[in-house]
C-alpha cells in the first residue's frame, strides 16, 4: 500500500513522537500546504527525531542546539533556515497542542541569509531587446514591452485579465503575492502596441495575453514559447 505523503513510518522515532509529528503533518493537509512542503517537512522532522532520542516531554532547547550544531557542519545559510523554520513550526504546534510547555527554539537563532545583488540588463542588452522585439508577431512584441515597462513577473502577467487593463491610464491591476492586488503602469509605445494587438483578437478569453514563458539570450534574441 503506497505511504500517505503526511504520514511517517518511520520506526526508529519514538511512537508518541511519531504520533504527534503525524497530527502535524495532517494539520498542514487539512490547511491546503502542498504535498511537497508536507513531504519536505516530514523528512526534516523525521531526520531530527531520528537522531535526537529524546521524548518531547523532556525535549530542552539545549538538546535542539546541539543537535543543531552537529547538523550543521558544512550545511549553507540556506539549508539551515529551512531546518529551523520546519522545527520552529512543528514546536508552535506542540505548544499550541500542550505537548510542549515551553518552545524550545530561539528566534537569535535563525541565521541571515546574504542579500544578492539583482540582475539587470545592460543599456546595450536592453537596445537588443527592444531591436529584436521589432520584428515580432504582435501578440509577442506587446507581451514583451509589457514585461519590460510594467515590470511584473511572467506568472503576473500569465494571470491579467482583460478587466483589470486600463489602456487610457496605462494602469493594470496585477494579481501578485498573498493573493492581492496592486497597480502597475505601462509605457506609451506598450499601450499603443497593446491596443493594436487586442484589435486583432477574434476570440472571447479573458486572459489578456495568451500563457508565454520568455528567455533573453545574452546575445539579445528572444525566445517565447507557449506554456
Amino acid at each position: 500500500m503506497t505511504q500517505k505523503y503526511w504520514e511517517s513510518t518511520r520506526e526508529d522515532i519514538l511512537i508518541l513522537t511519531r504520533k504527534v509529528i503525524n497530527e502535524y503533518l495532517l494539520s498542514l493537509k487539512l490547511t491546503n500546504k502542498a504535498e511537497a512542503t508536507i513531504t519536505k517537512y516530514r523528512w526534516i522532522l523525521e531526520r531530527f527525531f531520528s537522531e535526537c532520542l529524546i521524548s518531547l516531554e523532556e525535549l530542552t532547547s539545549e538538546d535542539v542546539l546541539t543537535w543543531l550544531n552537529k547538523f550543521s557542519a558544512g550545511k549553507n545559510t540556506k539549508t539551515l533556515n529551512l531546518f529551523l523554520s520546519t522545527l520552529s513550526s512543528f514546536f508552535r504546534f506542540c505548544l499550541e497542542e500542550e505537548y510542549l510547555e515551553n518552545m524550545v527554539m530561539k528566534t537569535r537563532w535563525r541565521l541571515k541569509l546574504p542579500q544578492g545583488l539583482p540582475n539587470y540588463l545592460t543599456e546595450q542588452e536592453y537596445a537588443q531587446v527592444k531591436l529584436a522585439a521589432e520584428k515580432l508577431p504582435l501578440r509577442d512584441r506587446a507581451l514583451v514591452l509589457f514585461l519590460f515597462s510594467s515590470g511584473c513577473r511572467r506568472a503576473e502577467v500569465a494571470k491579467l485579465c482583460i478587466e483589470n487593463v486600463n489602456l487610457d491610464s496605462r494602469t493594470a491591476e496585477i494579481l501578485g503575492k498573498g493573493n492581492k492586488y496592486r497597480p502597475t503602469h505601462f509605457s506609451v509605445e506598450c499601450a499603443i502596441v497593446l491596443k493594436e494587438y487586442l484589435l486583432t483578437r477574434t476570440y472571447e478569453k479573458r486572459s489578456f495575453i495568451l500563457n508565454l514563458v520568455i528567455s533573453l539570450n545574452r546575445n539579445g534574441s528572444i525566445m517565447l514559447l507557449k506554456s
